[in-house]
Parts: C-alpha cells; sequence; structure tokens
C-alpha cells in the first residue's frame, strides 16, 4: 500500500497544542527565518562591500527596521540584490508576519482569560472552588480582602474554579487580582488547570450553602482531591453535620459550615486550623457560648478577673462592659476594671448563674486581699 508522504500543514503538525502553543511555535519558527536571512545578508555586504563586521550588522538591522541613517549602502551589484532579496522582500515580509502573530496572540490571550480559558502558571496560590449561589462579588471581596490582611498572606495569587462568570469576573474582583478558570471542582483537567497540586490552600465552598443535596458535590470533589494527595490543603464547607464524618476518613484539613455573612470564618480556617471551630461555636448552644452577665466590677484587675473564672470553671472572659456601655476586648490586664458588666465564653450544657460568677469574683477578691496582707507582713518582718 502506497503511503502518503506529503508535509502536514502547520495546523495539522500542531494539531496537539493549544491554539496559544501553535502561535508561539510559529512565532518561534518565524524568529529562526528572520534570524537565518540577517546572518545571510550581513555575510554578503562583509564579504562583497569591503565593510567590517559591526558595520555589515549595522547596516542590516537598519535596514530590516527600515530606518536607513543612510552612513552605510551597499555599493556592489551583489550587494544591493541581496538586500533587495533577502531584506526587502524577506525579512520585512517575515518580520510582519511576527508582528501579526504577536498581536494575533495578545488578543487569543485576552480572549482566554476573559472567558475563564487561560492556564496562568501559578505556585504557593489559594485556589476557591465553586461560586456561592447568591452574593458571590461580596463574598469573594470579603474573602479576600480578609486574606490579604493576614501577615505572610498579602501578595498570595487567588483563583477561583467556576462555572460562574463565563464573560469574565466583575471588575471588582479583577481589580483586587483574583482570576478564575472556566470549569468544574469534580473535573480533573480543570483541576489539572488550576494548578491545584501547586496551591497552598484549596477553599471548597459549597454549591448552595441552603441545600444538604450539594454536600455529595462537595464530597465528590474531596475525594478527587484526596487522590491526589491535596486533602491535608483542603477547607471545606458542609451543610448538614452528619455529613462531616464523611469527609474525616478523606483527609480533609478542615470541615465548616458555609457561613456567607461572615467569611472570616472561612479565612480563620485557612491561616489558623481549629480557630473555626471556636467561631462556629460562638453562633450556636451545642457546645460553647458568648454570656453577658450584668455584674459590678470594681478593685480587680482583668487578670484577676480571667483567674477567677477559670479557677471556678465558670469558662474565658472574653471582653467587659464598662459604664459608657462601651465593649471593652484585651484591657490591660494590670489596670483595674471598673465597669458593670462581663462577657464570658460558657458551657452551653452549663451556663453559671450570675450569683456564680459573683460569688467567684468575691472569692478571688478577698483571696487577693489576703495574699496582699501576708505579703505587707512578710515585708515587715524583713
Amino acid at each position: 500500500m502506497r503511503r502518503d508522504r506529503r508535509p502536514l500543514n502547520p495546523e495539522q503538525r500542531f494539531s496537539h497544542l493549544p491554539m496559544s502553543g501553535m502561535i508561539k511555535a510559529r512565532i518561534k519558527r518565524l524568529f529562526l527565518i528572520l534570524a537565518a536571512l540577517l546572518v545571510c545578508h550581513t555575510l554578503v555586504l562583509w564579504s562583497a562591500e569591503g565593510l567590517t563586521l559591526f558595520e555589515a550588522t549595522w547596516l542590516t538591522m537598519t535596514t530590516v527596521v527600515t530606518v536607513g541613517y543612510g552612513d552605510y549602502a551597499p555599493q556592489t551589484v551583489i550587494g544591493r540584490l541581496s538586500t533587495i532579496g533577502l531584506m526587502f522582500i524577506a525579512a520585512i515580509t517575515v518580520l510582519t508576519l511576527i508582528v501579526s502573530d504577536f498581536i494575533e496572540y495578545r488578543f487569543y490571550r485576552r480572549e482566554r482569560i476573559l472567558t475563564g480559558r487561560w492556564i496562568y502558571k501559578m505556585k504557593d496560590h489559594i485556589v476557591i472552588i465553586n461560586t456561592p449561589r447568591h452574593g458571590g462579588e461580596q463574598y469573594f471581596m470579603r474573602i479576600a480582602s480578609q486574606i490579604r490582611a493576614v501577615p505572610g498572606y498579602e501578595t498570595t495569587p487567588m483563583q477561583i474554579l467556576t462555572r460562574q462568570y463565563p464573560d469574565g469576573l466583575p471588575p471588582e474582583l479583577a481589580d483586587m487580582g483574583l482570576t478564575h478558570y472556566h470549569g468544574s471542582g469534580s473535573d480533573p483537567e480543570a483541576l489539572k488547570a488550576v494548578q491545584a497540586v501547586s496551591a497552598r490552600h484549596i477553599l471548597l465552598l459549597a454549591a448552595d450553602e441552603s441545600d444538604p443535596a450539594s454536600d455529595s458535590l462537595t464530597f465528590d470533589i474531596a475525594h478527587r482531591l484526596s487522590e491526589i494527595n491535596l486533602g491535608s490543603r483542603v477547607t471545606a464547607e458542609v451543610v448538614r453535620d452528619e455529613n462531616r464524618s464523611r469527609f474525616k476518613p478523606l483527609g480533609i484539613r478542615t470541615v465548616i459550615r458555609p457561613v456567607r455573612t461572615y467569611p472570616e470564618i472561612m479565612v480563620k480556617a485557612v491561616v489558623a486550623p481549629g480557630s473555626e471551630r471556636v467561631l462556629e461555636d460562638l453562633f450556636n448552644y451545642e457546645q460553647d457560648h458568648p454570656h453577658r452577665y450584668d455584674i459590678t466590677l470594681d478593685d480587680l484587675n482583668w487578670a484577676d478577673i480571667v483567674s477567677a473564672l477559670i479557677r471556678h470553671g465558670i469558662g474565658t472572659a472574653l471582653a467587659y462592659i464598662d459604664h459608657e456601655n462601651e465593649v471593652v476586648c484585651h484591657p490591660e490586664i494590670d489596670r483595674e476594671i471598673e465597669g458593670k458588666g462581663l462577657i464570658v465564653l460558657v458551657k452551653s450544657q452549663d451556663t453559671p448563674t450570675v450569683e456564680v460568677v459573683q460569688q467567684a469574683l468575691e472569692r478571688y477578691r478577698e483571696f487577693v486581699t489576703k495574699w496582699h496582707e501576708m505579703q505587707a507582713r512578710a515585708g515587715n518582718s524583713h
């Protein structure tokens, strides 16, 4: 059987490459042709015109860019014919094709970026999979600003893997440096396109924060990430608490509830693993919750108050309310506190009463008083 030995055209030859690869390959090939033409013309001028190698190179370059200073010009017939053939016809034509392909590449790249089909070369970045069903723009803006405010994350690249925004990211998100890729987290090729294996963190959002059925999609994506040993980098949102146990065998780093109005929980889960559990507890009465006690505060500093509550197994003091109704967090530990209320993190199933808190503070106040008296007597004895 006779084989067809006809050469392949460029489209067939590079059919295995993406369009950007085809354009780059063509530009590279044109540059090689242009370089060969310039070298050939330089050598002809050098040998036929009696010019030095530098002068011949200078004349070749000023000719190809159509500057023509006039300080040098070919005088011989062979020099002029080579200039016409190699420069005026071939080299300038090739240079025009290079410029044309470069412009085409720029338009192609811009269109691919706009539609979320451009593959960025990223490392140590943050990949966000899925888009909130409602308020996605505001959520992404807040989570990006919160992450960028964390020391060490100021310039961390962030890319969204989503089927939303087919016409391009909203300007507000693009201005914050976010990029996106049009695809699904359940698609291995899409995970490869966003360089998931090189990501610093992967944020797996619930596709619908109000629909427990979306946990199935979340589990499928988490399973794919686990298969490529990325579970330790994943922070996943799960709608139903009963489904959390399904993610543990996958090695998922953190599992949280979707809280769209408070993306800081997601940020804390990423940059300070474990703190998200404390924040989640603040929103419910399952384990711990902040409780306000209306109590007159005096004669004790903040360190004494914190110690008194811990020693008596009441909870952890978070803040106090002064006489102007201002909530004061993290006061100076050695300054005497004067106020009318305390906010304490207590056990939800066994919340102490205000009387118990008052007794604990009174006992600690007596203990501090006796301790100071003992210190004073010890000082007098010396």
